[in-house]
């Protein structure tokens, strides 16, 4: 069926993978993969978090009907960051977390992603277990053995307090004027809140949604409002949220953004100096900067390179042992606080690390000049393969004969929208140019 790509089930809502017809077999699916048999009925849980997208209701409603279906009882949250599903289905001993969210997507699009009791994002094996038992159904519960639902009022609440602690205790943000953009997502109440009971005066946008405006010229992916009220307000930072609050920019006084790469090398700068990063490595993906890596191999650290995706990033984290990762993207991973990427903690790292040092926001953010780097996106029409035509491979293989020694390549399909990205790095600005453009000319017309 192909139903789950890098992050999740996603699509647009209310066709394709993306129905109530499907969300409702996939909550039973995922309930009857979870459900611990021969337990009571009492410990059958999961936790199911949304953004603020308005077909967030209808998949609500058809997971937790899949979800009862099979015996799970199910806590719904309401609008909450993504991290937070990761955070509650750990303290409250469910048995899976579920988030409705297409993350920086649309607000026509939607998403579901799945937390296992750990917390943490499902494997690619689980993943493929759940699609099989989607296919073939699975087996329901008897009738008395029929779940229940009920709303969590404070879901939110936990996760703002638990947020708070995760910056060094007694220190105040006080004196620090913070914008913050929540793209009128699911943290849309709990960031402003957290700053706010941290001390800082907080200048709040995107806090607005109406189910439609998710995202839309707001947000991580749309930093110009945050840049412009930044500068309107005399910020002295600002921190830009996506939709469901799992990634994060952040924006000096003049409205200059860092990047993921950015706060990553600060941060394993700050940590290795502490003794804190663990096996001296930091974990990214294939999309990273090769500047951030010779930052790294300067002061003796490690980078390796995963997957495009966060929980692929986290996968390699568990397995070697290491606490700091993330994606170019926004998506920052630190597992001594989060199971996923949690853009608000990353945000209060980054507030934290300007109290400590005095520094401005401008002072932190560029810890390295990165080497010139070009993305083109370019769509294609669904059941078109463009990366297996005989043309386009024949500008692959040109173009990495051109870039040997001095750039690097990368081709891949998004896992979530109909894109080819096609992205290079050369310090030669000229070469750079011509193969982005020669290998994406080269898509377009096979797509």
């Amino acid at each position: 069926m192909g139903l789950f790509g890098t992050d999740g089930v996603r699509g647009r809502a209310n066709a394709g993978n993306m129905t109530a017809e499907t969300a409702l077999r996939l909550g039973a699916a995922a309930g009857r993969y979870f459900r611990r048999e021969g337990s009571g009925q009492a410990a059958h849980r999961v936790v199911i978090g949304k953004d603020t997208r308005q077909s967030g209701y209808m998949l609500e409603n058809a997971l937790t009907a899949g979800l009862t279906s099979t015996g799970m009882n199910v806590l719904l949250l309401g609008p909450v960051p993504t991290p937070a599903v990761g955070l509650l289905a750990r303290s409250m001993r469910a048995d899976l977390g579920v988030m409705i969210s297409a993350s920086h997507n649309p607000a026509d699009d939607n998403g579901i992603k799945f937390f296992g009791p750990d917390g943490f994002k499902l494997s690619d094996a689980a993943e493929s277990e759940i699609e099989r038992m989607v296919a073939e159904g699975v087996r329901l519960a008897e009738a008395p053995n029929i779940g229940r639902a009920k709303r969590i009022d404070d879901g939110r609440g936990r996760y703002v307090e638990y947020a708070k602690t995760t910056i060094p205790a007694g220190m105040s943000l006080e004196g620090l004027k913070v914008v913050i953009d929540c793209a009128n997502g699911a943290a849309y109440r709990a960031a402003p809140d957290v700053l706010a009971e941290l001390g800082a005066t907080v200048v709040p946008i995107g806090v607005a949604p109406n189910g439609r405006n998710i995202n839309a010229d707001c947000g991580s992916t749309h930093t110009d409002t945050c840049a412009q009220t930044v500068v309107a307000h005399g910020a002295d930072v600002g921190i830009s949220l996506d939709g469901d609050a799992d990634r994060v920019m952040i924006l000096d006084a003049e409205g200059r953004v860092a990047d993921g790469d950015q706060l990553m090398a600060l941060f394993a700068r700050r940590w290795a100096e502490e003794g804190q990063l663990k096996g001296g490595t930091l974990v990214a993906t294939v999309m990273s900067n090769l500047g951030l890596e010779r930052y790294l191999g300067d002061m003796g650290l490690a980078l390796r390179r995963t997957k495009v995706g966060d929980r692929y990033v986290v996968e390699a984290m568990r397995a070697g042992g290491f606490n700091l990762g993330g994606e170019q993207s926004g998506h920052i991973v630190m597992t001594d606080y989060a199971t996923t990427g949690d853009g608000l903690i990353a945000g209060l790292q980054f507030l934290a690390e300007m109290v400590r040092t005095g520094k401005p926001a401008a002072e932190l953010m560029h810890s390295f000049t990165p080497v010139p780097q070009r993305l083109e996106n370019v769509k294609y029409a669904a059941g078109a393969a463009p990366l297996d035509a005989p043309e386009v491979l024949r500008a692959i293989r040109s173009a990495e004969t051109a870039l040997d020694g001095t750039g690097r390549l990368l081709i891949r399909a998004s896992g979530t929208e109909p894109l080819i990205r096609v992205m290079a790095e050369c310090e030669d600005e000229a070469l750079l140019d011509r193969v982005v453009e020669d290998v994406a000319g080269a898509v377009r017309g096979a797509a």
